[in-house]
């Protein structure tokens, strides 16, 4: 009977042994298993990223000077042309009187109106030169005094001031010099007619004459409008002719913020265009004009045009034409040997910025301060070392002192 009862008792001792063994392992706190990171030193950059597409920078639209037939366009799309050489489209008169009395008079004053107008920018730009030519006569002696302690820095400011105003008038007038000079040329061909000899060329074939248009510039028809023989009023469009290999362009659309950001001379990438090789660019200009434009997704946006130029060589972009879809990745920021840390393992503590170190295994609450940040890696202006480890990507319940198992992310 006593050997029974031992029995048992053994049995009920072991069954709770077992039992509290179970229950220590089941409540026992386990490693919580985490993506590791590490802080390093490297170039880092920011971009800002956006969909944009090829331009010709310079492309002419070959139109009908004056009212008359189209004979059947011989070239098509992708045909190099020559200036000067190419014959690009051929007409024949359907009116040889192409300018009556009345519109060839209201011609003729419209060419002396531009004439004047020409000779007023004219007289407009002597004046601005000579303005620039004062102020900065004025803004050296002022530096002199100022260098001497004769001239206090308000009077500085203000000549510099006044020399910037004369610099930009004097670049207004200049400008205004070639918009007279377009608006007379676009004055001169209002007198064109096929009885112009100087304008056409005339070739003789069995039918009578017919007139040839020659290529404007070096380049490739880019699109052909009217291919077959037609009747077509004067300014209508026939073709587009340009230089893809030496003037083509990315234009992209900004959302203002960004743009805020972009200057011109910044560097770009050109990516997703459909080459294996990153074309390269530079922002040219960046227009002050925003206009609002709706999203995919119907929110209205305000975006700013940019122009990038493309400075990989044509060899380098073969294929590449105008009105082709690109990503162009502009620079707004970058730095060399910069310590930095994994954006994903940032969360905000508070009103700080915050990640976990890996402490031994173990996790360290550690406030940081950061500087620039793309998304993918952030510059960390203090608060780890080079080298030390980070949780990327921290739970939500991680707590300091919980114990971690590594798992490093290459």
């Amino acid at each position: 009977m006593a050997q029974k009862k031992l029995s048992r008792s053994v049995l009920i001792g072991f069954a709770a042994l077992l039992l509290l063994a179970g229950l220590s392992f089941a409540f026992w706190p386990r490693a919580t298993m985490v993506d590791l990171g590490k802080v390093t030193r490297g170039d880092m950059r920011l971009t800002v990223n956006e969909q944009g597409k090829t331009r010709v920078r310079d492309a002419y639209v070959i139109s009908m000077p004056i009212d008359g037939r189209l004979l059947r366009v011989q070239v098509s799309p992708g045909d190099p042309v020559t200036k000067d050489e190419t014959i690009v489209a051929r007409l024949r008169s359907v009116n040889p009187a192409a300018l009556d009395i009345r519109t060839r008079g209201q011609a003729e004053a419209a060419v002396e109106a531009a004439e004047a107008s020409l000779n007023v920018a004219r007289a407009n730009l002597e004046a601005a030169r000579a303005e620039a030519d004062l102020a900065l006569s004025d803004l050296e002696r002022t530096q002199s005094l100022a260098d001497r302690g004769f001239a206090s820095p308000a009077a500085l400011d203000q000549a510099e001031s006044l020399s910037r105003a004369a610099q930009a008038r004097l670049a207004t007038a200049t400008a205004a010099i070639e918009q007279q000079e377009a608006q007379l040329r676009a004055a001169r061909a209002q007198l064109i007619g096929f009885d112009d000899p100087d304008f056409f060329d005339v070739e003789t074939n069995g039918s009578g004459e017919d007139r040839i248009i020659h290529a404007p510039t070096d380049g490739v028809v880019l699109q052909v409008i009217h291919q077959d023989e037609t009747t077509l009023a004067v300014g209508s469009p026939i073709m587009v002719v340009g230089d893809i290999g030496e003037g083509l362009e990315v234009v992209v659309e900004l959302i203002s913020v960004d743009a805020i950001n972009v200057g011109v001379g910044a560097p770009v990438d050109i990516v997703n265009w459909g080459g294996a090789r990153v074309l390269s660019g530079i922002v040219t200009r960046v227009e002050p004009y925003g206009e609002t434009k709706v999203s995919a997704l119907g929110v209205e946006e305000q975006r700013v045009t940019a122009v990038i130029e493309l400075s990989s060589p044509p060899e380098e972009r073969q294929g590449l034409g105008h009105g082709y879809a690109v990503e162009a990745q502009i620079v707004t920021w970058s730095g060399e040997d910069v310590l930095k840390v994994p954006s994903s393992a940032l969360f905000r503590e508070g009103a700080d910025w915050a990640v976990f170190l890996s402490n031994k295994g173990v996790a360290d609450l550690r406030k940081v301060e950061i500087g620039h940040d793309n998304g993918q890696d952030a510059e960390l202006l203090s608060g780890l070392s080079e080298g030390d480890i980070v949780v990327l990507y921290p739970p939500a319940d991680l707590l300091p002192g919980q114990s971690l198992e590594q798992r490093f992310v290459e």
